[in-house]
Protein backbone atom coordinates (compact mmCIF):
# COMPACT_ATOMS: atom_id res chain seq x y z
CA UNK A 1 0.00 0.00 0.00
CA UNK A 2 1.42 3.30 -1.08
CA UNK A 3 0.54 5.89 2.01
CA UNK A 4 1.19 9.45 2.06
CA UNK A 5 0.34 12.73 3.58
CA UNK A 6 -2.47 14.71 2.05
CA UNK A 7 -1.80 17.88 0.47
CA UNK A 8 -4.60 20.33 1.54
CA UNK A 9 -4.58 22.88 -1.30
CA UNK A 10 -7.57 25.09 -0.41
CA UNK A 11 -10.21 25.41 2.23
CA UNK A 12 -13.65 27.13 2.28
CA UNK A 13 -15.73 28.41 5.00
CA UNK A 14 -16.79 28.11 7.77
CA UNK A 15 -20.06 29.41 6.59
CA UNK A 16 -22.31 31.62 8.61
CA UNK A 17 -25.13 29.61 9.74
CA UNK A 18 -23.95 26.07 9.20
CA UNK A 19 -22.41 24.08 11.56
CA UNK A 20 -21.73 21.23 10.34
CA UNK A 21 -20.53 19.92 6.61
CA UNK A 22 -22.17 16.09 5.88
CA UNK A 23 -22.04 14.96 2.35
CA UNK A 24 -21.13 16.12 -0.44
CA UNK A 25 -20.81 16.32 -4.65
CA UNK A 26 -19.97 18.25 -7.70
CA UNK A 27 -21.84 19.43 -10.39
CA UNK A 28 -19.24 20.62 -12.29
CA UNK A 29 -19.91 23.93 -11.39
CA UNK A 30 -20.68 23.86 -7.76
CA UNK A 31 -20.51 21.71 -5.03
CA UNK A 32 -23.64 20.85 -3.17
CA UNK A 33 -22.85 20.44 0.58
CA UNK A 34 -25.50 19.00 3.12
CA UNK A 35 -25.93 20.96 6.58
CA UNK A 36 -28.69 19.26 8.31
CA UNK A 37 -31.50 21.12 7.18
CA UNK A 38 -30.52 21.72 3.73
CA UNK A 39 -28.54 21.73 0.53
CA UNK A 40 -26.13 24.38 -0.24
CA UNK A 41 -24.27 25.59 -3.62
CA UNK A 42 -20.93 26.79 -3.13
CA UNK A 43 -18.89 28.60 -6.17
CA UNK A 44 -15.61 26.90 -5.86
CA UNK A 45 -14.07 29.77 -7.41
CA UNK A 46 -15.08 32.37 -5.34
CA UNK A 47 -16.24 30.37 -1.91
CA UNK A 48 -19.49 31.78 -1.85
CA UNK A 49 -22.59 29.85 -1.21
CA UNK A 50 -24.95 30.87 -4.02
CA UNK A 51 -28.40 29.03 -3.21
CA UNK A 52 -29.75 26.63 -0.89
CA UNK A 53 -32.84 23.86 -0.70
CA UNK A 54 -34.43 23.27 2.28
CA UNK A 55 -34.63 19.86 2.73
CA UNK A 56 -33.83 16.99 5.42
CA UNK A 57 -29.57 16.70 4.74
CA UNK A 58 -28.17 14.29 7.18
CA UNK A 59 -25.18 12.66 5.14
CA UNK A 60 -23.61 11.50 1.65
CA UNK A 61 -24.59 13.76 -1.53
CA UNK A 62 -24.54 12.63 -5.29
CA UNK A 63 -25.19 13.95 -8.46
CA UNK A 64 -26.13 12.11 -11.57
CA UNK A 65 -25.52 14.79 -14.18
CA UNK A 66 -29.42 15.96 -13.82
CA UNK A 67 -30.39 14.95 -10.23
CA UNK A 68 -29.30 15.41 -6.78
CA UNK A 69 -29.64 12.16 -3.89
CA UNK A 70 -29.49 12.96 -0.48
CA UNK A 71 -29.23 10.75 2.44
CA UNK A 72 -31.73 12.06 5.32
CA UNK A 73 -31.90 9.05 8.12
CA UNK A 74 -32.92 6.23 6.30
CA UNK A 75 -34.30 6.83 2.80
CA UNK A 76 -32.45 8.53 0.05
CA UNK A 77 -34.03 11.80 -1.65
CA UNK A 78 -33.69 12.25 -5.05
CA UNK A 79 -34.17 16.22 -5.67
CA UNK A 80 -34.38 18.36 -8.64
CA UNK A 81 -31.80 21.16 -8.32
CA UNK A 82 -33.89 23.54 -9.88
CA UNK A 83 -36.67 23.88 -7.80
CA UNK A 84 -35.96 21.69 -4.52
CA UNK A 85 -38.53 19.38 -5.05
CA UNK A 86 -38.21 15.84 -3.78
CA UNK A 87 -39.48 13.39 -6.71
CA UNK A 88 -38.87 10.17 -5.47
CA UNK A 89 -37.16 8.12 -2.27
CA UNK A 90 -35.92 4.77 -1.69
CA UNK A 91 -34.62 3.12 0.84
CA UNK A 92 -31.26 3.10 2.35
CA UNK A 93 -29.25 -0.20 2.38
CA UNK A 94 -28.22 0.87 5.66
CA UNK A 95 -31.19 1.99 7.57
CA UNK A 96 -30.03 4.87 9.28
CA UNK A 97 -26.21 3.93 9.44
CA UNK A 98 -25.56 5.30 5.99
CA UNK A 99 -22.44 7.66 5.54
CA UNK A 100 -21.43 8.67 1.85
CA UNK A 101 -23.13 8.46 -1.83
CA UNK A 102 -21.46 8.98 -4.85
CA UNK A 103 -22.92 8.36 -8.26
CA UNK A 104 -21.01 6.36 -10.86
CA UNK A 105 -21.72 3.29 -13.69
CA UNK A 106 -25.22 4.51 -13.25
CA UNK A 107 -26.07 3.35 -9.61
CA UNK A 108 -25.52 4.67 -6.32
CA UNK A 109 -22.95 3.84 -3.64
CA UNK A 110 -23.44 4.32 -0.15
CA UNK A 111 -21.02 3.96 2.39
CA UNK A 112 -22.17 2.26 5.94
CA UNK A 113 -19.88 3.96 8.51
CA UNK A 114 -19.49 2.00 11.53
CA UNK A 115 -20.04 -1.51 9.38
CA UNK A 116 -17.18 -0.16 7.52
CA UNK A 117 -19.20 -1.07 4.12
CA UNK A 118 -19.66 0.20 0.61
CA UNK A 119 -22.69 -0.82 -1.07
CA UNK A 120 -24.24 -0.07 -4.77
CA UNK A 121 -27.67 -0.16 -5.05
CA UNK A 122 -30.28 0.95 -7.91
CA UNK A 123 -31.16 4.21 -7.68
CA UNK A 124 -34.72 3.18 -9.11
CA UNK A 125 -35.54 0.97 -6.44
CA UNK A 126 -33.18 0.72 -3.78
CA UNK A 127 -32.15 -3.08 -4.01
CA UNK A 128 -28.60 -4.15 -3.44
CA UNK A 129 -26.45 -5.13 -5.96
CA UNK A 130 -23.03 -5.76 -4.30
CA UNK A 131 -21.06 -4.97 -0.92
CA UNK A 132 -17.66 -4.65 -0.51
CA UNK A 133 -16.01 -4.54 2.66
CA UNK A 134 -13.51 -2.00 4.03
CA UNK A 135 -11.19 -2.44 6.77
CA UNK A 136 -12.25 1.16 8.41
CA UNK A 137 -15.08 3.25 8.96
CA UNK A 138 -16.47 4.62 5.90
CA UNK A 139 -17.70 8.06 5.55
CA UNK A 140 -17.57 9.87 1.76
CA UNK A 141 -17.46 8.20 -0.88
CA UNK A 142 -16.49 8.65 -4.44
CA UNK A 143 -15.22 7.05 -7.44
CA UNK A 144 -12.86 9.03 -10.40
CA UNK A 145 -11.22 7.45 -13.41
CA UNK A 146 -12.37 4.08 -12.54
CA UNK A 147 -10.88 4.51 -8.79
CA UNK A 148 -12.67 3.59 -5.77
CA UNK A 149 -11.83 6.18 -2.96
CA UNK A 150 -13.53 6.62 0.36
CA UNK A 151 -12.74 8.59 3.80
CA UNK A 152 -12.41 7.41 7.03
CA UNK A 153 -12.59 8.64 10.60
CA UNK A 154 -11.55 6.01 13.09
CA UNK A 155 -10.50 6.97 16.54
CA UNK A 156 -7.72 9.81 16.17
CA UNK A 157 -7.38 8.83 12.50
CA UNK A 158 -8.86 10.54 9.52
CA UNK A 159 -7.97 10.48 6.10
CA UNK A 160 -8.87 9.20 2.22
CA UNK A 161 -8.28 5.44 0.98
CA UNK A 162 -8.05 4.00 -2.88
CA UNK A 163 -9.44 0.79 -2.82
CA UNK A 164 -9.52 -2.15 -4.84
CA UNK A 165 -13.38 -2.26 -5.65
CA UNK A 166 -13.53 -6.49 -6.17
CA UNK A 167 -11.89 -7.00 -2.54
CA UNK A 168 -11.71 -4.04 -0.56
CA UNK A 169 -8.18 -4.14 -0.45
CA UNK A 170 -6.32 -0.71 0.08
CA UNK A 171 -4.31 0.50 -2.73
CA UNK A 172 -2.96 3.64 -1.65
CA UNK A 173 -4.09 5.65 1.84
CA UNK A 174 -3.81 9.85 2.49
CA UNK A 175 -3.83 10.87 5.40
CA UNK A 176 -4.93 13.65 6.77
CA UNK A 177 -3.44 16.33 9.56
CA UNK A 178 -4.29 15.86 12.81
CA UNK A 179 -7.20 17.71 13.98
CA UNK A 180 -9.13 17.48 10.45
CA UNK A 181 -11.66 15.08 9.47
CA UNK A 182 -13.40 14.11 6.52
CA UNK A 183 -16.95 13.64 6.36
CA UNK A 184 -18.25 14.04 2.79
CA UNK A 185 -15.77 13.20 -0.28
CA UNK A 186 -16.44 13.89 -3.91
CA UNK A 187 -14.12 14.51 -6.97
CA UNK A 188 -13.90 17.22 -9.52
CA UNK A 189 -13.15 14.23 -11.88
CA UNK A 190 -9.72 15.31 -11.93
CA UNK A 191 -7.03 16.51 -9.84
CA UNK A 192 -8.93 17.52 -6.57
CA UNK A 193 -10.80 15.87 -3.57
CA UNK A 194 -13.44 18.21 -2.12
CA UNK A 195 -13.68 16.91 1.58
CA UNK A 196 -16.31 17.84 3.93
CA UNK A 197 -14.96 18.84 7.81
CA UNK A 198 -17.72 17.89 9.50
CA UNK A 199 -17.96 19.56 12.86
CA UNK A 200 -15.55 22.47 11.32
CA UNK A 201 -17.83 23.52 9.29
CA UNK A 202 -15.61 23.43 6.26
CA UNK A 203 -14.93 22.08 2.91
CA UNK A 204 -11.04 21.21 1.94
CA UNK A 205 -9.60 20.48 -1.27
CA UNK A 206 -7.05 17.80 -1.20
CA UNK A 207 -5.37 16.77 -4.29
CA UNK A 208 -5.83 13.94 -5.96
CA UNK A 209 -2.75 11.57 -6.43
CA UNK A 210 -1.39 10.91 -10.41
CA UNK A 211 0.23 8.22 -11.53
CA UNK A 212 -1.36 5.50 -9.27
CA UNK A 213 -1.31 1.85 -11.38
CA UNK A 214 -1.73 -0.47 -8.77
CA UNK A 215 -5.03 -2.82 -8.71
Amino acid sequence: MKRSAAEIIHEYGPFPGIERVHGLTYDGQHVWFASGDRLNALDPQTGSTLRSIEVAAHAGTAFDGKHLFQIAESRIQKIDPQTGEVLATIPAPGGGGDSGLTWAEGTLWVGQYRERKIHQVDPETGALLRTIECNRFVTGVTWVNGELWHGTWEGEETGLQRIDPHTGKVLERLDMPAGTIVSGLESDGDERFFCGGATSGTIRTVRRPKGSTER
